[in-house]
């Protein structure tokens, strides 16, 4: 029973491109690959994300089960919901780049979101962690920002072509 058709954005085979149909039965076409992850997929678990960084910090002592959720939640998490739910496929160029530039967003919305919290005197872990989980949940809802490289088509130019010349010049 199909739920849905996935179709993958990164081949230029329409055949191929749909291929993966029967995700929750494991059956895939041509390309081999038992499940795909869709950009539905990936802003569902971006937005759980922070909430699954937040449940981790109820596990007693400070074991790597507490501490490794809430420290890739912090790196990648706000960053991922901005740069990564594009309307349409990146270019390769493109998706090195929101790649690159997911940490630093992240952390420069961590920093933002802990200074603001210390100006307020109401800073603590846990109002920190529910208030960058809240903005990627609301985040990964909207479309990601605009990269540059995509809008400039990010490597992937076709070259020039040169005119003939000709025999006789006037």
């Amino acid at each position: 029973m199909t739920d849905h058709e996935v179709i993958d954005p990164t081949t230029d085979d329409p055949d191929e491109a749909k291929g993966a149909r029967n995700l929750g039965s494991g059956r895939s076409g041509r390309s081999g690959r038992s499940a795909m992850i869709t950009p539905t997929h990936l802003r569902v678990l971006v937005a759980a994300s922070g909430w699954l960084a937040l449940a981790a910090t109820t596990v007693p002592g400070p074991t790597p089960l507490r501490w490794i959720p809430v420290l890739l939640f912090v790196l990648f998490g706000p960053g991922c919901a901005a740069l990564y739910p594009q309307p349409s496929a990146l270019a390769s160029g493109a998706r090195l780049e929101a790649i690159a530039l997911t940490a630093p967003v992240s952390l420069s919305l961590g920093v933002l979101t802990a200074t603001s919290l210390f100006l307020v005197k109401g800073f603590s872990m846990t109002v920190f962690l529910v208030s960058l989980a809240a903005f990627t949940t609301v985040t990964a809802a909207l479309p990601g920002l605009p990269l540059p490289a995509a809008r400039r088509g990010a490597l992937e130019r076709p070259k020039p072509k040169r005119r003939p010349t000709s025999g006789n010049k006037a």
